[in-house]
């Protein structure tokens, strides 16, 4: 049976696309087939084939079904800002309605494990009144919290949790990415968020010298998720 996820972060640069090669890879010693995307992305370079996206580069590596980057990430933009901003910049309106359309052919490749990873934290916006979150809640997925594991985290995945519950969406799962080791009472903190999520810790990671999804993978436990 298949299964789809739609990964979320507690804040920016708290290591979603880590994350999210991890647990592919992750899939994929498992003999699923995979395939991650990237609705949407700013901080993009510009290559001979267009704007490429780091982050959608690396879902793209642990995807063993292999569509166009176009599909992958169909909303790239050149400036490392705010989506939301980088569109409007561009002169392109960024409307739920067309990333799910891009989104949904995605779901129909019907992928063992398929991964959507959205951009920051929850309340991401897009154009006029629409979040990024409105993508997700229209895909119906379960989500997947990557918590930046710092000073102050505990707040943040915990108003995350709500606002994921509050838009009628499934926390499946969330994990401990751990980006800054010397965060006082480390272990306290890892305890109150695994008391205090209505949902399984998949896996606690470590700051690595090198993050790779296999190195990842180690730390992840796929067998938690529903």
């Amino acid at each position: 049976m298949s299964q789809a996820y739609f990964i979320a972060g507690t804040d920016t640069d708290v290591g979603k696309t880590t994350i999210a090669a991890g647990l592919l890879h992750a899939a994929r010693l498992q003999g699923m087939s995979t395939l991650g995307a990237k609705p949407v992305a700013s901080g993009c370079m510009m290559t001979p084939k267009g704007l490429r996206n780091s982050d959608a580069q690396a879902l793209i590596d642990e995807s063993s079904i292999k569509l166009p980057y176009e599909q992958v990430n169909p909303f790239a933009f050149e400036p490392a800002i705010a989506p939301h901003v980088a569109a409007r910049e561009a002169g392109v309106t960024l409307a739920v309605p067309e990333l799910l359309a891009a989104m949904r052919k995605v779901l129909q490749q019907n992928a063992d494990f398929t991964l959507i990873e959205g951009a920051g934290g929850w309340r991401v916006p897009l154009s006029g009144q629409a979040n990024l979150s409105d993508l997700a809640i229209a895909l119906k997925l379960p989500v997947i919290l990557v918590v930046g594991v710092r000073l102050g985290c505990i707040s943040h995945a915990l108003l995350s949790a709500e606002a994921i519950a509050r838009d009628g969406l499934q926390l499946a799962g969330w994990v401990a990415n751990i980006i800054e080791p010397r965060t006082s009472r480390l272990e306290e903190n890892l305890a109150s968020l695994a008391e205090r999520l209505p949902a399984p810790c998949l896996g606690r990671v470590p700051k690595l010298k090198q993050a790779s999804a296999d190195m990842v993978a180690e730390h992840l436990q796929l067998d938690l998720l529903d």
